[in-house]
C-alpha cells in the first residue's frame, strides 16, 4: 500500500507523490486549514484548480508552511489545470500565470488540460456558460492548440510538466501525434466501480501515469 512518501517518476523526471490532497468541492473558508493540516501529516502533493475557487487560500496555506520552515517548496508537488473556458493558445499563458499569483508559486509541478472540451469564453467570466435552454455553450478550440499553449509552459519554466485529465486514448493518441512534449499525466475518474483497465493499460504504453480521482 502507497504512503504518503511513496512516488512515482515521470516521464520529465520528476517525482510524483502517488497520494495527494484533492481541493474539488473543498469549502472556501475551510480549504487553507486542511492544507496546512495535511502538510502537518505529511502531504506533499496537493490537487488544485482555479474552477475549484480556492487556489487564494490555497497560496495562502502554503506559503505560512514554507515560511514557517516546515516544508521548502522543492519538497512540495503542486498540480493545477486549465478550464475550459481558457482553451484558445492566447489564454493559456495568461490562465496558469494567475493561478501562480493566487497560489504564491513560480512555478508547478504539473498542469492539466481539466477537459478536452472548451466552452466559450464570456466577458462576465462564468464557468459554465449557457444558452437561454440551459445547454451548454461549447467553443470550436481544439484541444491541440490549447497543448502548444501547455508546451510554451514548459519552454518558459512556468511549468515542469504537463498532462491532461479526463481524456480517452483516442484524445490521448491525436495529442501524441502532433506534441513535441508529450504528456506526463492523465487524470480520470478511477474506482472499483469504474476501474478504467483498458486506459490504464493504453498510458502504461505511452508512459503516461493515469492519476484516480473519486476513488
Amino acid at each position: 500500500m502507497a504512503s504518503l512518501s511513496s512516488t512515482i517518476k515521470l516521464r520529465n523526471g520528476a517525482d510524483m507523490p502517488l497520494i495527494g490532497l484533492g481541493t474539488w468541492k473543498s469549502d472556501n473558508n475551510r480549504t487553507g486549514n486542511a492544507v496546512k493540516v495535511a502538510i502537518d501529516a505529511g502531504y506533499r502533493h496537493f490537487d488544485c484548480a482555479p474552477v475549484y475557487g480556492n487556489e487564494v487560500e490555497i497560496g495562502k496555506a502554503l506559503k505560512e508552511k514554507i515560511n514557517d520552515g516546515v516544508v521548502d517548496r522543492q519538497d512540495l508537488f503542486i498540480t493545477s489545470k486549465v478550464w475550459n473556458t481558457m482553451h484558445a493558445l492566447s489564454d493559456v499563458r495568461p490562465t496558469v500565470e494567475k493561478t501562480l499569483a493566487d497560489l504564491q508559486l513560480d512555478y508547478l509541478d504539473l498542469y492539466l488540460i481539466h477537459f478536452p472540451t472548451a466552452f466559450r469564453k464570456l466577458e462576465s467570466g462564468v464557468t459554465v456558460p449557457r444558452h437561454s435552454d440551459g445547454s451548454i455553450q461549447y467553443a470550436d478550440t481544439h484541444y491541440l492548440e490549447t497543448w502548444k499553449g501547455m508546451e510554451q509552459l514548459v519552454e518558459a519554466g512556468l511549468v515542469k510538466a504537463i498532462g491532461v485529465s479526463n481524456f480517452n486514448s483516442k484524445q490521448l493518441s491525436d495529442i501524441l501525434s502532433h506534441c513535441t512534449i508529450a504528456p506526463a499525466v492523465n487524470q480520470v475518474e478511477c474506482h472499483p466501480y469504474l476501474n478504467q483497465q483498458r486506459l490504464y493499460e493504453f498510458c502504461q504504453q505511452k508512459d503516461i501515469a493515469l492519476t484516480a480521482y473519486a476513488p
